[in-house]
């Protein structure tokens, strides 16, 4: 039992560093390969936990090896264009110009159904609203609307509107950040005089804070029960 117990935690740290070493890629959208990794790693820490008689150093080796080979393969695709295609094919035009490209849906044995469940689920429940629909290697679906059919925009109006930067957090459960409050103009004295301001004598009641371009801040207090 003991050493089930530190089979598993050894591994569950290994596989952590295993997908921190491929990348936020693959806790996001993956591609074919990327899938197949991270399976078979989960698939190798599974028999090294439950087999008490295979070797430990096995899965542990086999698991880096397949990191390894992910790398590899990552980098291989980062610069090689033809590679890239081989190893993760190519986008499908499903929609192309407003029109069905049935060619592609039958090579891809997706039908009607799919197509327009796949647009409703991207907010698009009438096809003819569509200029291109793409099926991006990694299985998503990318739409494109119409011009007539594309959310109105401020240069559609040629308005000139102001460059807004990122909010930086400077308060998170009642502690200062220290790290983002050195990265704005400000310092811990404007910070507390503008809590005074909102009448916060304790910074402990601030659950969020964040300052914009501005030096706006927008505050979150604590609930008090």
């Amino acid at each position: 039992m003991i050493t089930i117990f530190i089979r598993t935690v050894i591994l569950y740290t290994i596989v952590v560093i295993a997908i921190r070493i491929m990348g936020k890629a693959e806790l996001s959208e993956l591609q074919p390969y990327e899938l197949v990794i991270l399976i078979m790693v989960a698939e190798l820490a599974s028999i090294s936990m439950e087999r008490v008689e295979m070797p430990f150093i096995n899965g542990v080796v086999a698991i880096f090896t397949l990191v390894f080979l992910q790398v590899i393969v990552s980098f291989i695709t980062l610069k090689s264009e033809k590679a890239r295609a081989i190893i993760c094919g190519k986008p499908s035009i499903l929609i192309e110009n407003g029109k069905i490209v049935e060619r592609e849906l039958k090579s891809l044995r997706l039908n009607i159904n799919d197509l327009i469940e796949q647009l409703r689920i991207k907010d698009f429940p009438n096809i003819d609203d569509v200029e291109f629909a793409i099926l991006e290697t990694n299985g998503d679906l990318s739409v494109i609307p119409k011009a007539s059919k594309r959310p109105l925009t401020p240069s559609d109006m040629n308005i000139d509107v102001k460059k807004e930067g990122l909010p930086i957090s400077l308060i998170i459960d009642g502690k200062i950040n220290e790290g983002n409050l050195n990265k704005t103009s400000v310092d811990f004295n404007w910070l507390y005089k503008e809590l005074k301001k909102h009448n916060i004598d304790d910074i402990n009641k601030v659950l969020y804070a964040s300052i914009d371009q501005d030096q706006n801040l927008s505050l979150h207090l604590k609930n008090k029960n």
